[in-house]
């Protein structure tokens, strides 16, 4: 899906809740998403354009692909708003969206000016979605994704 493709680097978001809304004692591992491709989702609670569009995009891809052995990772990057962008709202919008899927909160660490899933993956806001092929590379980083587009190439492979 695009010509600068590059390795993915290991997540290191630390704090995550599970399928069940339940904390998990250790962090997710792009490993932990199984062996085929990988869509990670990166959102704020007070995004407007999360929830428009995002998310609704989401439920499409999850819904055509985790069949098929997509893995699917959420992480809210709170690179603004901490006081709304909380953990707490993980479970809320786990829920709202009915996504079984584990979710992450990424709060910059001490010093640093922005979460590391951004800095990691040179994300530039919310809503963004990162697409990792079987072979472990970022084929598609960007704000607007085409779900039927990517349903079909995943399909076709």
């Amino acid at each position: 899906m695009s010509p600068a493709e590059r390795q993915a680097p290991q997540l290191r978001v630390q704090r995550w809740i599970g399928v069940d809304g339940g904390n998990l004692a250790t962090p997710i591992q792009l490993s932990d998403l199984g062996v085929g491709p990988k869509i990670v989702f990166a959102f704020q609670h007070w995004c407007r354009g999360c929830h428009l569009h995002g998310f609704p995009t989401l439920q499409k891809l999850h819904g055509a692909l985790e069949s098929r052995g997509v893995g699917f990772a959420v992480i809210q990057t709170v690179f603004e708003g901490a006081h709304e962008n909380t953990f707490e709202k993980l479970r809320i919008n786990q829920v709202e969206y009915n996504l079984p899927i584990a979710f992450g909160h990424d709060e910059p660490p001490a010093g640093a000016a922005f979460p590391t899933f951004m800095e990691d993956y040179r994300t530039r806001g919310t809503p963004w979605f990162t697409v990792i092929n079987a072979n472990g590379r970022i084929v598609f980083s960007d704000f607007h994704l085409d779900a039927d587009r990517l349903v079909a190439e995943l399909e076709s492979t």
